[in-house]
């Protein structure tokens, strides 16, 4: 995943920039960058690696050193960025948030036009880079922004900073946000809508789904309007955005409680403590509590003072173990209860059915599960969710190859994402056999959607059923 903040002041904007970067830490765990731009110094740019270090260490001294009106920055789970790019357009910067699938494709078709690029550690093209090379396949910024919205298939939102200004691009179908927030001296662009809150700005307005802005220290306009068609993706509220955010007017923390409750509204366990697995499945738990009557607790605590985020390796086991390290239990609060415990969402089931063995040898009687979305059964093809993995990753998917084989038809993986079909059910209870629940109940996909309070055809479901 990733997330980015801009900033166009009269006076000074690296403060701004510094801090609105940071509170977008919890979108990133590998990468950041500044680029900044005065009519005094031109361009500076700076990327650190945050994998084992907060934002704010590893950029303390650019915090002092840069100096500009006009910044960009991001916090990025895979390429350094943002780029600084010379080119028939003038110099600017660029950063980049989505997915292209298509990228080898597109490489293949500029890398014609005696187009070369840099290859990563990993091998792959920059993303960020390859979005610059099709924005300068046309004659002005407009048109080639329009241009990679156009081909890219994925999603693309993206910031570029010139001399001039600013240009925030929301991706077409609205797949991520765009928010802008006003002070005295200026405005800024940013993905989380709490990021500016605290730096002065008021709440401005929303970039529209594919719109096209421009932003200077004096104000915003719009270049290409918004389109009408939206498909922004549920799992932010579900799980990938901050308490205090809003997308599209509706809040994170309240759509979590609605989900609680809507999970307590078809349940009938009778739990001796309803809990949430921390972070993100806490306000769940609350919804849940609130609605069902049985007390909410914490049984176990997440120890973050030298555990950030951002210290989390990509080998998927050492991942596993460090999670397991972070949460201590509370035995006096665990030891002879039956606990109902709720999560954001089940993709391998490793860590869950460890946390859940880890509750039974601190005293557990009973750990029900109840996640907070449906089933995963799709591996997200808009966006670099690690949540949403290779398909062949999902415990879901482990199941049904289990029931049916190696080729399985859509047609068949949409009864299983029935929560009315016999299939569905027996997939649930063979996933709470192999992860070792006392009982195993999903939210479901129309109760989930209720929960957000939007129309169902503006939301991306595609990662529970399928459909794009």
């Amino acid at each position: 995943m990733g997330g980015f903040f801009a900033a166009a002041s009269r006076e000074d904007c690296v403060f701004d920039l510094f801090f609105g970067v940071d509170y977008h830490s919890h979108l990133g765990t590998r990468r950041a960058g500044m680029a900044v731009y005065s009519n005094e110094t031109g361009f500076d740019k700076a990327i650190h690696n945050i994998e084992n270090a907060p934002f704010r260490t590893k950029f303390t001294s650019e915090s002092n050193s840069m100096h500009g009106n006009l910044g960009i920055g991001c916090i990025s789970d895979f390429e350094a960025q943002p780029i600084l790019v010379r080119s028939h357009h003038g110099t600017f910067a660029i950063t980049t948030v989505g997915k292209i699938n298509n990228a080898d494709e597109i490489v293949a078709d500029i890398i014609k036009s005696n187009t070369h690029f840099f290859e990563m550690q990993n091998g792959e093209i920059n993303p960020t880079e390859l979005v610059a090379a099709i924005i300068n396949q046309k004659d002005n910024f407009i048109d080639g922004i329009k241009y990679a919205q156009k081909i890219i298939d994925g999603s693309l939102s993206m910031l570029i900073l010139t001399p001039k200004g600013i240009y925030a691009a929301r991706d077409r179908l609205g797949r991520t946000p765009i928010v802008s927030g006003k002070k005295e001296d200026g405005f800024c662009f940013s993905f989380e809508s709490f990021a500016y809150l605290n730096l002065g700005y008021k709440d401005y307005r929303e970039l529209g789904p594919g719109e096209i802005a421009v932003m200077t220290p004096n104000g915003i306009k719009t270049i290409v309007q918004p389109g009408k068609n939206m498909k922004i993706c549920t799992f932010l509220w579900i799980y990938y955005g901050y308490p205090s955010s809003s997308y599209e007017g509706i809040s994170v923390e309240k759509m979590r409680y609605n989900c609680g409750r809507a999970l307590a509204k078809r349940d009938n366990v009778k739990p001796d403590i309803v809990a949430g697995v921390p972070d993100s499945g806490t306000a769940h738990a609350i919804g849940y509590a609130n609605e069902s009557g049985f007390p909410f607790s914490r049984p176990f605590v997440k120890y973050t003072p030298t555990w950030p985020r951002s210290f989390m390796p990509t080998h998927q086991s050492k991942r596993n173990l460090i999670a397991k390290m972070k949460l201590i239990p509370i035995h006096d609060l665990i030891n002879g209860k039956s606990l109902l415990l709720i999560d954001d969402s089940i993709v391998r089931g490793t860590q869950l059915r460890e946390t859940t063995e880890f509750l039974y040898a601190s005293g557990a009687k009973e750990v029900h599960i109840r996640p907070a979305c449906p089933p995963l059964l799709f591996g997200c093809k808009y966006l670099n969710f690690s949540r949403s993995t290779s398909e062949m990753e999902l415990i879901t998917r482990t199941v049904i190859k289990e029931f049916e084989g190696e080729n399985v038809s859509m047609e068949t993986l949409s009864e299983y994402a029935d929560p009315d079909s016999e299939k569905y059910k027996k997939m649930v209870n063979r996933i709470c056999e192999k992860l070792h629940f006392t009982s195993l109940r999903y939210h479901r996909l129309d109760d989930m959607i209720e929960s957000v309070g939007i129309a169902p055809e503006k939301l991306c479901t595609y990662c529970w059923n399928g459909r794009e």
